[in-house]
């Protein structure tokens, strides 16, 4: 029985090609822009950065009120028909409190751990990270990143060699501008309660201290919690 023949490839455009302008050809590579409704978008799960109504927030709310969302949001779609938020989570709160209804977004098509990367290198951009963003972001970039175990593009390590989960730290402290023992260091914060690393956020607990103090089991936390809280609430003499 003679071999099929595999069909020669002479390199000539597709239908598509030849019945679309190069304006449309072009059209279709730029990134879409949508208005996605407030209500069909979700935080991402356990997102570390904080959303504060703050000084700044009320000043993006100006903005918005003004220019509209110069900046879109990065959006992922959902199984479930929603969307959930990769980078943007200030930009909807300032939409929210700036009375309007949808999100200029760009959606994109990422699994979980790829959007948890690109979640955590987008707020790293902020001038400002408070030591638990910065440890719960450390985490789970470090955790998404292994369980990818090789991406070539993230990682540009050799094709087909798992990476370590020190290999990840140091690789995630190299963008992030902190050793790759300084990663280690933040991501320990995880294991305070979160009334002491409230303590590390405000400036009363130094970083190499808390690290020693989340160590210790949770109830000795909760009691050094107790004793911080009855000092402070004791009039000095």
């Amino acid at each position: 029985m003679a071999k099929k023949r595999e069909p020669i490839d002479f390199g000539l455009p597709g239908i598509d090609d030849i019945f679309s302008t190069q304006a449309e050809r072009d059209e279709a590579k730029l990134k879409k822009i949508y208005e996605i409704p407030l209500d069909q978008i979700d935080p991402f799960p356990e997102h570390p950065f904080k959303v504060k109504d703050d000084e700044d927030m009320m000043n993006l709310v100006e903005s918005v009120k003004a220019n509209g969302i110069i900046t879109p949001a990065t959006l992922r779609k959902k199984e479930d028909g929603r969307y959930e938020i990769i980078s943007g989570h200030r930009r909807k709160r300032a939409c929210e409190l700036a009375g309007l209804e949808t999100l200029r977004s760009e959606v994109v098509d990422m699994t979980r751990d790829e959007a948890t990367i690109f979640m955590v290198e987008s707020n790293f951009q902020r001038t400002t990270i408070l030591p638990s963003e910065k440890a719960f972001a450390y985490k789970m970039r470090l955790e998404a990143m292994n369980r990818q175990g090789q991406r070539t593009d993230l990682t540009s390590n050799p094709v087909g060699r798992k990476l370590s989960g020190k290999e990840s730290a140091g690789i995630i402290g190299a963008e992030g501008g902190d050793s790759q023992t300084q990663v280690r260091r933040y991501i320990r914060l995880t294991e305070l309660k979160p009334e002491l690393l409230d303590l590390v956020d405000e400036g009363q607990i130094a970083l190499r201290p808390a690290v020693e103090l989340s160590y210790l089991p949770k109830e000795q936390q909760k009691d050094l919690v107790g004793s911080i809280e009855m000092e402070q609430c004791t009039p000095t003499p």
